[in-house]
């Protein structure tokens, strides 16, 4: 069976420094090949560009800023994405977009931002990852306006309706399916049959959202397959199928090189 991919992943995050090599180990030993790194701020940036450049191979950079690091400095840290895509090739855009659930204070910046961070994608001609947490039809309407044949990528922590998921398809954007596909209360069984396997890739978030039976504990790229096997099940696909056709989405996507 070829490899799966996990197409969002904090592998950066503090919450690996005690066993990074080792959490990496097991996802590699478990079929999962290549790891997209979004970015948050540039408070993440050196760790992760360091995983990068330690596991070539594997893991891949993603630039930009998260919308729950937009503040009163987003302007600076725009300027810090900026540099860094100035500089160098990235995989992706992201993590942008917006987030209603915390704090709704810097909303406006948080659209301006987005806006601005979408451009680059499309002057660099590269994918953007896409935050959208209580957000998801502010969202599509911004890529709705900024529309271009340059413009996709994925919707990361689809949860939305099938019509939603229809729009998104028609705007030429991917889902991204992790853990909570194992959640009950988010419905997703009876979503995914209605949304076609060519549209979706999977993602862990690692580490947070863990799928069952991990739940409340740190999630981490293994867990790719158990959500690919919910996957198949809820689809009633074999997971194979789901592994062939989510990794080519992903691979189409970003590109077999940076």
């Amino acid at each position: 069976m070829e490899g799966w991919i996990d197409t969002h992943a904090h592998l950066y995050a503090q919450q690996f420094d005690e066993d990074r090599d080792a959490m990496l180990k097991r996802a590699i030993d478990s079929g999962v090949n290549r790891f997209y790194l979004p970015n948050i701020d540039q408070s993440s940036i050196e760790g992760m560009l360091k995983l990068e450049a330690d596991y070539p191979e594997h893991c891949f950079a993603m630039m930009g800023l998260h919308p729950c690091s937009v503040k009163e400095n987003y302007e600076e840290e725009l300027a810090v994405v900026k540099s860094w895509l100035d500089k160098r090739p990235f995989c992706a855009v992201g993590e942008i977009g917006l987030d209603l659930y915390w704090d709704k204070t810097f909303f406006e910046q948080q659209k301006t931002a987005f806006r601005q961070q979408i451009h680059w994608a499309i002057e660099l001609d590269r994918p953007i990852v896409i935050h959208a947490r209580d957000s998801l039809e502010e969202i599509i309407e911004i890529v709705t306006e900024e529309r271009h044949e340059k413009l996709r990528g994925i919707f990361h922590c689809f949860g939305g309706t099938v019509d939603q998921a229809n729009r998104i398809q028609e705007l030429g954007f991917l889902m991204g399916i992790g853990g909570v596909v194992t959640f009950k209360k988010a419905k997703l069984d009876e979503l995914l049959p209605h949304i076609p396997l060519k549209s979706l890739v999977l993602e862990t978030d690692a580490p947070y959202l863990a799928p069952a039976p991990y739940r409340g504990k740190r999630n981490e790229s293994s867990y790719i397959p158990d959500i690919g096997a919910r996957v198949a099940q809820y689809m009633d696909i074999p997971m194979e199928e789901v592994c062939r056709v989510t990794t080519e989405n992903a691979m189409q996507l970003f590109g077999g090189k940076k």
